[in-house]
């Protein structure tokens, strides 16, 4: 294993468990979150979590999500993942990962899965570190400046995603929605951290949303992406959430 552009573990936060009076955000653009989700239109938006658990609640939601990730990632994209029909799906959607999804009057506009580093499966456990290990092709194993973290309050984000059919103007209340929806779906599970890989402008990014995030590992070109590993806290973001979780 390599890590050519290893910092040293001063670059690398540690990642405890945060105590719950500390959850509540304190940097003054937390409220932004608040200001984005009170905007016209804000009141449509539900957020919903989907797991094995809850399938025969959530209809055919489960489906429709695999099937827009497909027009996305495969067809929209061109990445080389498995397909079935046309829904497309990895080897970390096991009855152990969560999906939220963002979806108005029943049409889903985005979503993201989430899943705890203490996961297994096989050979699998979570991407980033599986691709540390050598065991995903496309995904160099220097992703991470340090060993990947396995504990039960840090979860992995991964598949995040905005249907093409969002416009411009209501993208970022569509993402406000999901950030704030994967905050409060990863604290229910116990989890004060959620590391993934993120566009490399994500401190910008974040910032708009009223989060903020720390790298993990240096900025690197994926499939046509500019990204970087990063880990940001949550729980203290997810307040006014409505929908099912």
């Amino acid at each position: 294993m390599t890590f050519p552009y290893r910092k040293g573990r001063a670059d690398f936060p540690v990642l405890s468990p945060i105590p719950a009076e500390d959850l509540r955000p304190s940097d003054p653009k937390a409220a932004s979150a608040s200001n984005v989700l009170s905007l016209p239109g804000a009141s449509r938006l539900r957020a919903t979590v989907l797991s094995i658990h809850t399938q025969h609640q959530t209809g055919e939601m489960q489906v429709e999500m695999m099937r827009l990730r497909k027009r996305i990632f495969i067809d929209s994209k061109g990445w080389d993942l498995p397909t079935e029909r046309d829904l497309e799906f990895d080897q970390y959607d096991t009855p152990q990962s969560r999906s939220i999804v963002v979806h108005e009057y029943g049409e889903i506009l985005a979503g993201i899965r989430i899943l705890p580093t203490t996961a297994r499966c096989g050979a699998y456990s979570y991407m980033l570190r599986d691709a540390q290990l050598g065991l995903i092709e496309d995904i160099p194993d220097y992703i991470l400046y340090e060993p990947a973290p396995v504990a039960p309050h840090i979860w992995e984000a991964t598949r995040l995603f905005v249907s093409p059919e969002v416009d411009a103007e209501h993208r970022m209340l569509v993402q406000t929605r999901l950030m704030t929806a994967l905050s409060v779906a990863a604290s229910a599970e116990g989890a004060t951290h959620v590391i993934g890989i993120v566009p490399a402008i994500f401190k910008r990014w974040l910032s708009k949303l009223g989060m903020h995030a720390l790298p993990l590992g240096p900025k690197l070109e994926i499939a046509g992406d500019r990204i970087q590993a990063a880990v940001f806290p949550v729980g203290g973001h997810g307040q006014g959430g409505t929908g099912p979780h």
